[in-house]
């Protein structure tokens, strides 16, 4: 028997027909021949990355106006976090996105709400394994543990980057996004230096990208430095990220180094 008041019970239904008010449209926005194309584009096929995954062919740029009406509706985490859960994979990155935009929200002096973003941020890292595909990860690392861990100490990014799971260690690299925007570089190259021998080119975009992001909006000489010590060792792809924005006499300069295999 429920105890709750009648009211609280009401409530908790609303709430949780928001929820899946939200998947509903995410449904009913469906398209077989986009699936088939995302499918492709996110390797769901056998021995691709995202093999397993259930795609219903809605494209990220259609999910944003779905959910920005649930955005401030203060729909209860728990709920959003049973949602995450979901075997489709578009659920997942709406519910992504959602909090996400709730985390953003809670860093605002506006709307700064702490409590909110921890409970989001120990949300996420309870559920990394929902988190498995590089475009979840990129909607939601930085906004979320990225802001974070702003002005805490950045452990919990080692030991994702230490995990055997290919979307934790890209969530350790995209998460220091939203340190690049603070002016905080120092993680960045840490851990780039840590993944130069991992096995994922997934990874080494994730890499080079920060790397890039680093040298573009923080300080290209710290970048240049990074490079002089580690170009011969990064792959090819990282390397090929990291120096996209260097002039041209720098970008032929690192590529052409001799290549010094990691063991």
């Amino acid at each position: 028997m429920d105890h709750r008041p009648e009211h609280s019970r009401h409530r908790r239904a609303a709430d949780l027909n928001a929820v899946g008010e939200l998947l509903q449209a995410i449904d009913d926005a469906a398209d077989p021949a986009v699936a088939e194309v995302l499918a492709r584009y996110f390797q769901l096929g056998p021995g691709g990355y995202g093999h397993g995954d259930q795609m219903i062919g809605v494209k990220l740029s259609s999910l944003r106006p779905l959910i920005k009406p649930f955005v401030r509706a203060g729909l209860p985490l728990e709920d959003l976090e049973q949602a995450l859960a979901s075997p489709v994979h578009e659920h997942r990155l709406a519910i992504l996105c959602l909090l996400a935009d709730r985390a953003s929200l809670a860093l605002k002096p506006r709307t700064a709400n702490p409590a909110e973003l921890a409970a989001i941020y120990d949300l996420y890292l309870r559920n990394t394994a929902f988190v498995n595909n590089w475009d979840l990860v990129d909607c939601s690392a930085a906004q979320i543990v990225g802001a974070y861990l702003l002005d805490k100490p950045r452990t919990i990014l080692y030991d994702l980057i230490a995990s055997p799971d290919l979307w934790e260690r890209r969530i350790a690299l995209v998460s220091t996004h939203r340190l690049i925007t603070a002016g905080e570089t120092d993680d960045t190259f840490a851990l780039a230096a840590l993944v130069l021998d991992d096995p994922e080119d997934l990874i080494h975009k994730a890499s080079g990208w920060m790397l890039r992001e680093a040298g573009k909006r923080v300080s290209p000489e710290a970048l240049l430095t990074f490079l002089d010590t580690y170009a011969p060792a990064m792959p090819r792809t990282m390397l090929s990220y990291a120096v996209e924005h260097l002039p041209p006499e720098s970008r032929k300069h690192y590529r052409s180094l001799p290549r010094k295999i990691q063991r």
